[in-house]
């Protein structure tokens, strides 16, 4: 493996930041705050308040809301990897494990792809506190499906 190599984009479209804010707008993703906030160029990065829309009734974040961030953004950068709207991805299986609670504050949720096939993708995505702790990891498997 060669050192030093830059990552090359892998996004079939630049994406904006601002432009996947206005394409959530109305849904759950809105309606729960999350936001992305960085596109690198093999990255999506988003962030999710910990609040009384997010949490459970103990007051930490629910279990559910951290696979809603850990799908959303898999599923937003997947449809930016093709030639959307030709094809689209959408979710096929989903696994999440939470690793330690968060009580306030924002989450943040990062993916990366593990594998970009014709049929398939799969993605990792990692959510952190605030103090930096990794608090749930979730591998998302997307279909892509030619519209």
């Amino acid at each position: 493996m060669s050192e030093n190599k830059e990552t090359k984009p892998i996004w079939f479209r630049t994406p904006s930041v601002e432009a996947m804010n206005d394409f959530n707008k109305g849904c759950m993703i809105e309606n729960i705050g999350i936001l992305i906030t960085e596109i690198g160029p093999d990255f999506m990065k988003a962030t999710m308040p910990v609040n009384s829309k997010t949490t459970q009734s103990f007051g930490i974040l629910h279990g559910g809301a951290s696979v809603v961030l850990a799908e959303t953004i898999g599923s937003l950068a997947g449809n930016l990897v093709v030639d959307f709207p030709t094809y689209k991805c959408f979710g096929l299986d989903i696994n999440s494990n939470h690793l330690r609670p968060a009580t306030k504050g924002l989450v943040t949720g990062i993916t990366k792809p593990i594998h970009l096939g014709r049929s398939t993708h799969v993605w990792e995505i990692k959510i952190y506190n605030d103090d930096d702790k990794i608090i749930n990891i979730s591998r998302l498997t997307l279909a892509v499906k030619k519209m």
